[in-house]
C-alpha cells in the first residue's frame, strides 16, 4: 500500500462516515500538516472511555504529522447544545464552564501528544464579535435548514417550544471552524447536522469546506446504551485501575471487540481481525485478550506499573484457587435492561429466594468478582458479566441478558 493509502486506511479506522471522502483525499494528497478540529462543550468534568473515541482519533491524526485542536466550547457551553433533547437545555454558568473546563485540559493529555495540540476556547473569538457580526452570521443560514436537524424537526412538529438562541448553537460551533480555519472536524454521530453547518460556513466565508468524520457512540458496558455516567454503565479514565481492570474483564465478548476497534492505539485492525478468528475457533481464550486490552487502557491513563498491578491483582483473585475455574455459567435475562442483585442470585441459585439473597447481603456473605456488596438496591445491567458468590462455596459466573 501507498503511504496515503495507508494513512487513509487508518483515519477510516473505525469511523461511520466521511464527508467527503475525496475531499480528504485531496487534503492528504498536498502533504501538508493538516487542522484538525474536535470540540467539546464543557458540561462534564469527568472523561469516560466514550469520550476518548474522539481523542483516539485525533491522536492518530497526530501520529500522521497533522496538528489536532481541541476546542473547549467555554463561549457555547453557557448556550447548552440542544443535540438529541425534547426540551430546551438549561445553559451552565460562567464558573461551572471554567472549572470544567480546567478538568477537561488536565486529562486530555493522556491520549493525545501535548506537542501536537493546540487548545483552544471559543469565546476567544466570540466575544470579540459583535452584535452586528453576529446577524450578519445568523444570515447565512436559513429557518428551514435549522428545521431540517431531527430534534428541531421533532419538537416543531409536536408543539413544543425551541428558543431563539438554540438556532445559535450550530451557527456558532459551524463559525468555529471558520475562526481556527479546520480542515478535518471530528464529531459523534449525533453532531452531523452541526459539522456540516461548519462545512457550509467556510464556504460562504470563502474557505476550503472541511472534511466531516462522523465516529460512533460507544456503547457502554451494558453493550446497548451509549456510555454514560447518569446510566453508570461506564469507565472512567479516572477511576481506581483496579476498577477499570474489572469493568473490562465485565464486557461480553462481542463488546470487547467493539472496544479495541474504536480504543487501542497499538493494534491494527489485521491484529484484531486475526484474534478475533483464534476466539471464534477456540484456539485462545477471549478472556486473555480481555486482559491484554485492559491492560493497554490503563497503562495510557495510569502508567505501566498501574496496569501490572491491576493484573496481578486481577490474577490473584481469579487464577489463584481463590474462585474454582469450573463453576457454573449461566445468562439470565433481565427487564427494561437492569435486574436486580436479589434476582440474579435467586435466578442463579445461589439463594433459594430474593429474600434470602437480601439476608446474605445484609450480613456481608455476597461477592461480586470478589468485591462485597453491601447495596441491597443494586441492578446490574444488560451485556455485564460478573462471578457471584454466596459465602465460601457457592460461586456462578452469570451473563445478563
Amino acid at each position: 500500500m501507498s503511504k496515503l493509502a495507508d494513512a487513509l486506511a487508518l483515519i477510516k479506522r473505525g469511523t461511520e462516515e466521511i464527508l467527503l471522502e475525496r475531499d480528504l483525499e485531496k487534503k492528504l494528497a498536498e502533504g501538508r500538516s493538516l487542522r484538525i478540529k474536535a470540540g467539546f462543550d464543557p458540561t462534564a468534568p469527568d472523561l469516560h472511555l466514550g469520550h476518548t473515541v474522539l481523542l483516539t482519533k485525533l491522536r492518530q491524526f497526530q501520529e500522521l504529522g497533522h496538528e489536532a485542536m481541541f476546542l473547549i466550547g467555554d463561549f457555547t457551553g453557557m448556550i447548552g447544545d440542544p443535540t438529541g433533547k425534547n426540551v430546551t437545555r438549561k445553559p451552565l454558568s460562567r464558573d461551572e464552564v471554567i472549572e470544567n473546563a480546567r478538568t477537561y485540559e488536565a486529562q486530555i493529555f493522556k491520549v493525545l501528544d501535548p506537542e501536537k495540540t493546540l487548545v483552544m476556547f471559543n469565546s476567544s473569538w466570540m466575544n470579540e464579535m459583535s452584535a452586528a457580526d453576529l446577524v450578519q452570521l445568523a444570515a447565512k443560514h436559513t429557518v428551514a435548514r435549522m428545521l431540517e436537524r431531527d430534534d428541531f424537526n421533532k419538537r416543531y412538529a409536536s408543539g413544543q417550544a425551541i428558543a431563539v438562541h438554540e438556532f445559535l448553537y450550530p451557527l456558532i460551533q459551524g463559525y468555529d471552524s471558520v475562526a481556527m480555519k479546520a480542515d478535518v472536524e471530528l464529531g459523534g454521530t449525533d453532531q452531523k447536522f452541526n459539522l456540516l453547518v461548519g462545512r457550509q460556513l467556510q464556504a460562504a466565508y470563502g474557505q476550503s469546506p472541511q472534511v466531516v468524520i462522523t465516529m460512533p457512540i460507544l456503547e457502554g458496558l451494558d453493550g446497548v446504551q451509549k456510555m454514560s455516567k447518569s446510566l453508570n454503565n461506564y469507565i472512567g479514565i479516572d477511576e481506581d485501575p483496579k476498577e477499570m481492570f474489572g469493568k473490562v474483564m465485565s464486557t461480553s465478548d462481542q463488546l470487547m471487540w467493539r472496544y479495541f476497534e474504536l480504543l487501542s492505539l497499538t493494534r491494527s485492525m489485521e491484529e484484531i481481525g486475526r484474534m478475533r478468528e483464534k476466539a471464534e475457533r477456540g484456539e485462545e481464550n477471549p478472556k486473555d485478550y480481555k486482559i491484554m486490552l485492559a491492560e493497554e487502557l490503563i497503562a495510557r491513563f495510569h502508567g505501566r506499573q498501574a496496569a501490572d498491578g491491576a493484573r496481578e491483582d486481577f490474577e490473584r483473585r481469579f487464577r489463584q484457587g481463590q474462585m474454582p475455574e469450573d463453576m457454573p455459567e449461566l445468562e439470565l435475562k433481565a427487564q427494561d435492561g437492569l435486574l436486580p442483585i436479589a434476582n440474579v442470585l435467586k435466578g442463579a441459585s445461589l439463594t433459594s429466594s430474593t429474600s434470602e439473597a437480601l439476608r446474605m447481603i445484609k450480613q456481608g456473605a455476597v461477592r461480586i468478582d470478589g468485591e462485597r456488596v453491601e447495596d441491597r438496591q443494586l441492578q446490574l445491567p444488560v451485556g455485564s458479566t460478573h462471578v457471584f458468590q454466596v459465602g465460601k462455596r457457592r460461586f456462578a459466573r452469570v451473563s445478563i441478558t
